[in-house]
């Protein structure tokens, strides 16, 4: 594996943040301030993505959980906890399954979806990549200054995104435009559906309201991944909720890191 970028701040018990597809390991900016007061935070690039190069192994989940934890070893991290948010949610999932972290929070995760939500988050995924990667960067300039505009970039993945800063969507948009990973990600998709147990663990299990492109299974099929696992709803938030609400973001983080205590 090559060499993968993070972040890495405060002090207390770790955890780890997992980004999701396309995205980069900035997309936990909001909330890091408001984890490190109680926790060592360690936001990663997954390979493809952001900073890291792409991994000359295929992009499977197996694949990316072996990263993850090549990760964890290199900087010695002895089970830590770890959220991640849709792609990432799907790792730390796997993570748990595989007795590798000490707590597991997955916000919007992939891979526990029905054949015909799993064909709508990869079309969605596919279309906005395709316009990321087409739009003239003047044009992306300014729609970005403006609300209005913001929305009709990254509406779809936040309910909130006048939050969002006109620099940070743009480098976003860039960081998505440009991902390696992101077309090995997105085949791998079609063949991946979490179908273990995470039971011998904390696990917390988060939806935003307003989440347009993976949508919350049943709750008899999450009780059945993870049994006693703790299930959140996040009013006002989108699939990637934590510009939307970044203090409840962070308390649900905290609180599902917390249950190991």
């Amino acid at each position: 594996m090559g060499k993968v970028a993070f972040d890495r701040t405060g002090s207390g018990e770790p955890l780890v943040l997992i980004h999701g597809v396309g995205h980069r390991r900035q997309a936990w900016a909001p909330v890091v301030p408001l984890l490190a007061p109680h926790r060592e935070v360690i936001s990663v690039d997954v390979p493809g993505f952001g900073e890291s190069p792409l991994s000359d192994k295929p992009f499977t989940l197996d694949n990316g959980i072996e990263a993850m934890a090549e990760f964890f070893d290199g900087l010695g991290l002895d089970r830590p906890h770890v959220a991640g948010n849709s792609m990432g949610g799907l790792f730390a999932l796997g993570l748990g399954q595989r007795g590798l972290v000490r707590s597991v929070t997955a916000l919007s995760p992939a891979g526990l979806w029905t054949r015909r939500q799993q064909l709508h988050a990869l079309r969605v995924l596919r279309a906005h990549r395709h316009a990321a990667q087409r739009m003239p960067a003047a044009i992306a300039r300014r729609l970005a200054a403006t609300p209005a505009g913001r929305r009709a970039m990254v509406g779809l993945i936040v309910a909130k995104p006048a939050r969002l800063a006109a620099e940070v969507v743009l480098d976003d948009l860039r960081a998505f435009a440009s991902a390696p990973g992101f077309a090995p990600a997105i085949a791998a998709g079609r063949d991946i559906r979490f179908d273990g147990q995470v039971a011998d663990m904390p696990v917390t299990i988060a939806w935003g309201q307003y989440d347009r492109i993976v949508f919350p299974p049943r709750v008899a099929e999450l009780r059945r991944i993870c049994p006693r696992a703790e299930l959140v709803r996040l009013p006002g938030c989108g699939h990637v909720p934590m510009s939307d609400d970044p203090e409840l973001v962070a308390h649900v983080l905290l609180s599902g890191s917390e249950l190991t205590r």
